[in-house]
């Protein structure tokens, strides 16, 4: 028996979201459209520099969580944060949506992790991220009977430039495959790949579902070619999952391949969290009998809602536009 959907473990980062154009990136020296990691003083620096910014609990693995919660289903996120403000805005922010969330707040060490995101007027996010608390997260903070209690787990690739978070990744899938669970990965940077391509290519060995998008589809076999890259993921045996942006995505289980349009969107106003909100629409589709091409559908629709407005999570409820779509 389950109890849960999806456990979610990642990254538990609050989001400042600020609004700027290509000159603030130039002066600020921030590269354009990648995450870069930065240490607090850089963090605190942006901050001050960027006007009127929103916060929002975030983090890839828990933006996927919300989204997954927006679709009616029973969600939970683990994840490291202090016992501080930002911490407590964290947890709050995530039980509101009716996402479960019970990991002891850190006493002492660095703050809770925050992520600077500067997004331009043609939609793209340009992330500085202080993963902070974020990286305290261990084996002792994964409980097992949690992970065999839900159908997947599902892991934020980010997490693997920790060594204790890396223990607590391979305890998490242990105890799912102990419990005949399934285990969802998701790439989350080509950068992040460019760094661990070898251990994450012999992680697929435990994986049943693997998230990314084109370029870090590309990254991860070494190839410009995209065919080539959907070729050797049908020699592989679980579900693959790219995302191509307005291009769509191309779902490959062996020989079962589906080529999928995005949702269309008038105003593209931020793409961040297009990818965490498609990874939920498809996880809840898996989750609730529904087929790959039926998932992936209920992922375009996600990521089409987030785009179209700022932050990482979706503002209307992505079950009632799915009932409306005609897709439950």
């Amino acid at each position: 028996m389950t109890m849960y959907d999806v456990v979610g473990l990642g990254n538990a980062i609050v989001d400042v979201i600020s609004a700027a154009d290509d000159s603030f990136l130039l002066e600020h020296h921030i590269s354009k459209g990648v995450m870069t990691l930065i240490d607090g003083s850089r963090a605190e620096q942006l901050c001050r520099a960027v006007a009127d910014p929103q916060e929002i609990a975030g983090g890839s693995a828990a933006n996927t969580m919300s989204g997954l919660a927006s679709f009616g289903a029973k969600a939970v996120f683990v994840g490291k944060v202090k016992a501080d403000r930002l911490g407590e805005s964290f947890q709050r922010s995530l039980r509101a949506l009716g996402v479960e969330y019970s990991v002891e707040p850190a006493s002492g060490g660095p703050p809770t992790a925050c992520c600077l995101i500067v997004v331009t007027p043609d939609g793209h996010r340009s992330m500085n991220t202080f993963l902070g608390a974020s990286r305290e997260i261990g084996p002792e903070d994964i409980d097992a009977k949690m992970i065999a209690a839900a159908q997947i787990l599902y892991v934020e690739g980010y997490l693997w430039d920790t060594p204790d978070a890396k223990s607590a990744i391979a305890n998490a899938i242990a105890v799912a495959k102990r419990a005949k669970r399934r285990v969802a990965f998701t790439l989350s940077d080509p950068f992040c790949v460019a760094r661990w391509r070898d251990e994450f290519r012999a992680l697929m060995a435990d994986l049943d579902i693997l998230f990314a998008n084109e370029e870090e589809a590309k990254a991860l076999f070494e190839s410009d070619d995209l065919d080539r890259v959907v070729q050797a993921l049908r020699l592989w045996t679980g579900i693959a999952v790219v995302t191509r942006s307005e291009k769509g995505c191309v779902i490959v289980r062996g020989d079962d391949t589906h080529v999928l349009d995005a949702v269309p969107v008038a105003d593209v106003l931020d793409t961040t969290g297009a990818g965490d909100q498609f990874a939920a629409g498809f996880l809840y589709g898996l989750t609730h009998g529904k087929d790959l091409a039926q998932s992936g559908r209920l992922g375009a629709l996600a990521a089409a809602e987030v785009i179209s407005h700022y932050g990482a999570r979706p503002e209307t409820s992505l079950r009632a536009s799915a009932l409306k779509q005609g897709l439950l």
